[in-house]
């Protein structure tokens, strides 16, 4: 159930980057950077779903949490640069937040599970 969530929640985060980085205006490096980091996310839980194994399992979620750090990166960039309201970016740190915190609880399960 929580990878079902998982991936449902990286889907609707994925759109709302998207969707913020268009409004990002003539710093191509910085939205690129974000789009890429913040789709990611979800397109590793996604492979994560159909690992061969549990090893792979859990370092398809450990790509999916680097790159949620490397979004929050790009969020605290735009921000501090003025490129994006802090109320917005507040809230899509909040959003990221709440993936990265499912994604440390999906890997130290499944890494629970190992033993």
């Amino acid at each position: 159930m929580a990878e079902n969530k998982l991936a449902d929640i990286s889907t609707e985060f994925a759109i709302g980057i998207l969707k913020l980085s268009d409004n990002i205006k003539g710093h191509y490096s910085l939205s690129n950077q974000l789009e890429r980091s913040g789709t990611s996310i979800g397109a590793n839980i996604r492979e994560a779903k159909y690992a061969h194994s549990r090893a792979d399992f859990i370092a398809k979620l450990q790509i999916a949490l680097k790159e949620c750090y490397e979004t929050e990166y790009w969020i605290e960039i735009a921000q501090k640069a003025n490129l994006i309201p802090a109320d917005v970016a507040k809230a899509v740190l909040h959003e990221c937040g709440v993936i990265r915190r499912l994604l440390i609880s999906s890997i130290n399960t499944a890494k629970d599970n190992l033993k």
